[in-house]
């Protein structure tokens, strides 16, 4: 009797392992080569974790998993209950987000096994920026299938008009309207979102930005890493001091 109860659990215990190793459709790594500490985020999946430098935090990603988002939070303090708040990319004022992070935050998006069997992805300064990342399938197989950065130095030269303490702020949330929030039907490219365009050419500048901006890789088969400061460097990437800067013409 003991030698069949104790088959028939390790045959439970192996179609568990089975079931969630299949309905995983993608490992995400997310590594902080930044020269602080970067709080990561991720939700609706992950919550959320302190990463020193050099540190990896790997996320296993189920399939269907969609409005998905991937961002870091800067300057931080958070008490052993996992309360408290963040300069940049806060969410709610607690380590294990829930919700999306406050602007400004430069995001990883995804979605998982969509149209045609493919993952959707990019990096987003809809929601404006705060520390530089690149994005990438760790098997890339070609067309859209490839790494994409936003490594500019941003918070340096941001117009003033969207300066904000640790980061560089949307029009939208600045100044809101349709103009630069995109929330009542077509709209098209300001001189803010060019700003930001120019600097990385590969992400989302405002929210209609989807033609350069959308990138896809073969879902079940494909893993991906996101990198905050790929280039490991405060400066010229991220300067701890940002310089004065002329406005962009709104």
């Amino acid at each position: 009797m003991s030698t069949n109860m104790g088959y028939l659990r390790s045959s439970f215990v192996f179609f568990l392992l089975a079931f969630v190793t299949y309905t995983y459709a993608a490992t995400i790594e997310v590594r902080n080569n930044c020269p602080y500490t970067v709080w990561a985020a991720s939700t609706p999946i992950g919550g959320g974790r302190r990463l020193d430098r050099g540190q990896i935090w790997v996320i296993n990603a189920p399939r269907g998993t969609k409005m998905a988002r991937i961002w870091g939070r800067t300057n931080c303090n958070f008490n052993a209950a996992g309360r408290g708040s963040c300069q940049t990319g806060d969410c709610g004022g607690v380590l294990q987000c829930t919700g999306w992070g406050k602007p400004p935050n430069t995001l990883a998006e995804y979605a998982l096994d969509q149209f045609s069997n493919l993952d959707f992805w990019d990096i987003s300064l809809v929601d404006g920026f705060n520390i530089p990342m690149t994005f990438a399938p760790t098997n890339p197989s070609g067309g859209k299938c490839h790494a994409i950065h936003c490594t500019a130095n941003i918070n340096g030269e941001c117009p003033s008009a969207l300066r904000v303490p640790g980061g560089c702020n949307n029009p939208c949330t600045t100044f809101g309207g349709q103009q630069y929030c995109c929330t009542q039907g077509p709209c098209g490219p300001t001189d803010f979102s060019r700003f930001f365009k120019q600097r990385c050419p590969d992400a989302y500048s405002y929210p209609q930005d989807d033609p350069t901006s959308t990138f896809t890789c073969p879902s079940g088969s494909t893993n991906y890493r996101v990198v905050f400061c790929p280039n490991g460097l405060a400066g010229p990437n991220f300067p701890l001091e940002i310089p004065v800067s002329d406005d962009v013409a709104k």
